[in-house]
C-alpha cells in the first residue's frame, strides 16, 4: 500500500514509530506537511497538491492533526475523504474531538461518565458555577488546548477566578471541572475497537492492565466520537470510570515505552484490514427504500420485547430485522434467535418505519426518545 502520513513533525517520535511499522510491513509511506499541502475543490475531480505538484494516489492516509491547524488539517483530511482514500480518523471525528466542549456533550447524550463541568463567559458565573460543581479544588482546561497541557487545577475560588478573566481577557474559552483525585488517571490507547496499551498517570507512568468497566468505557467513547485510534483518559472515582479527555492524534512515546507495547504496529494492521474491508454506510444504503429505515432505541421495564427472545419477538414477521445488541458484557452482532432481549439493552434495527416507531419508547412529555451520534 501507499500510506501518507500528515504531519508538521516529520522526524517526531509518533511519526518515526509509525513509519518504521509500515515500511516493516511492506508499505511504502510518504510524509505529508500538513500546512504545505493546497486544497483543489472542483466538480467532479478533488485533488490536493504538495508543493506545487499533484499529490499522486494514496491508498491511505493517518492524520496528525495539532490543535493549532485542526481547521486547515481537518479540511484536508475532508478533501482526502473526497477522494475516496481511507482516513484512519475522519475529518468530523477530528473536529469534534479536538472541542472539549463537544466531545463532552456527545459523551454526556451517550450516558457515558464525565466529570462535572461548567461552561461560562460571564464573570458573574464563574463563583456560582463552581458552587454547582461542589467547590474547589476544581480544574480549569482550555477548550482547545493541546493534549494534556492547558489545564489548571486550583484550590481557591479567588485564584479560579482570576484566571478564568485572565483567558477570557484573551479570548480563550475554557472549561471548568471538578478535580479528580490525583493518582487515579489512566490512559487508554484504542485502536480499531480494542484498547490495545494502557497506563496509570503523567508523572509518575505505570503499565496497567484496565478493569472491564474502564476498558468499556474507553471503548465506548472513542466510537461515539467515531475514532479509530484514539487515547482515552480516564479517571476512576466511586461512581465509576469517568473520562476526561479524548485525542486523535495521540503521542506514541509513552505508551510504548512504559508499555513496551508495539502500538505502531498495531496501527498500521487497522489501516491494513480497513483498506481492505473498507466502512460501508449501512443507514444510507439501507434507508433507500421508502418507507424503511434504522433505528436504535434502549429496552426498558416497558418495552414489549423485554424477557421475549429474537425469535418469538415477532420481529421478523413485522418486517423488522435485528442488527446488533449492545449491553454491559459487550456487543452481540446479528443475533441469534434464542437470544433474549435484556433490560438495558441498546438494539439496533433495520426495517419498517411503522414498526421502529412503536419500538420507540416515550419520554415524559410523550415524545418518541431519539438517540443520535456525533
Amino acid at each position: 500500500m501507499k500510506i501518507g502520513i500528515l504531519t508538521r513533525a516529520p522526524h517526531a517520535y509518533s511519526t518515526k514509530r509509525l513509519r518504521e511499522a509500515a515500511v516493516a510491513r511492506g508499505h511504502k509511506v510518504r510524509r505529508l506537511d500538513t500546512m504545505k499541502l493546497s486544497v483543489a475543490v472542483q466538480s467532479g475531480e478533488p485533488r490536493l497538491a504538495y508543493r506545487g505538484q499533484w499529490v499522486g494516489p494514496l491508498d491511505a492516509v493517518i492524520p496528525r492533526v495539532g490543535p493549532s491547524m485542526t481547521f486547515y488539517g481537518a479540511a484536508v483530511v475532508r478533501q482526502f475523504e473526497q477522494q475516496g482514500v481511507f482516513t484512519l480518523n475522519t475529518s468530523n471525528a477530528i473536529t469534534v474531538s479536538r472541542d472539549k466542549l463537544r466531545s463532552l456533550q456527545v459523551l454526556g447524550r451517550h450516558a457515558i461518565g464525565i466529570p462535572a463541568t461548567a461552561f461560562v463567559r460571564d464573570a458573574k458565573d464563574v463563583l456560582p458555577a463552581i458552587e454547582r460543581l461542589g467547590g474547589t479544588p476544581v480544574v480549569i482546561k482550555l477548550l482547545e488546548g493541546p493534549e494534556g497541557s492547558g489545564v489548571i487545577e486550583v484550590d481557591s475560588l479567588k485564584v479560579a477566578r482570576a484566571i478564568i478573566e485572565t483567558f477570557h481577557s484573551t479570548d480563550q474559552n475554557v472549561l471548568i471541572q471538578k478535580a479528580h483525585a490525583k493518582g487515579r488517571a489512566l490512559r487508554a490507547v484504542v485502536v480499531g475497537g480494542h484498547v490495545v496499551a494502557a497506563m496509570r498517570g503523567r508523572a509518575r507512568k505505570k503499565a496497567v492492565q484496565l478493569d472491564v468497566d474502564s476498558e468499556r468505557t474507553a471503548i465506548h467513547a472513542a466510537q461515539v466520537l467515531g475514532l479509530r485510534v484514539a487515547a482515552v483518559d480516564l479517571v476512576q472515582t466511586d461512581d465509576g470510570t469517568q473520562v476526561l479527555e479524548v485525542s486523535s492524534s495521540p503521542g506514541l512515546r509513552p505508551i510504548e515505552q512504559e508499555t513496551g507495547i508495539d502500538v505502531a504496529d498495531a496501527i498500521i494492521r487497522h489501516v491494513e484490514d480497513q483498506v481492505i474491508f473498507p466502512e460501508v454506510d449501512v443507514k444510507q444504503r439501507l434507508t433507500l427504500e421508502k418507507g424503511y429505515g434504522i433505528a436504535e432505541f434502549t429496552i426498558e421495564r416497558d418495552s414489549e420485547l423485554l424477557g421475549r427472545t429474537v425469535a418469538d419477538s415477532g420481529l421478523r414477521q413485522r418486517d423488522v430485522q435485528v442488527l446488533s445488541i449492545r449491553r454491559a458484557t459487550g456487543i452481540l452482532p446479528s443475533p441469534r434467535g434464542d437470544c433474549r432481549f435484556e433490560r438495558g439493552d441498546i438494539v439496533l434495527c433495520f426495517g419498517k418505519l411503522i414498526t421502529l416507531k412503536s419500538l420507540i419508547p416515550l419520554n415524559r412529555s410523550g415524545q418518541r426518545r431519539k438517540r443520535s451520534g456525533a
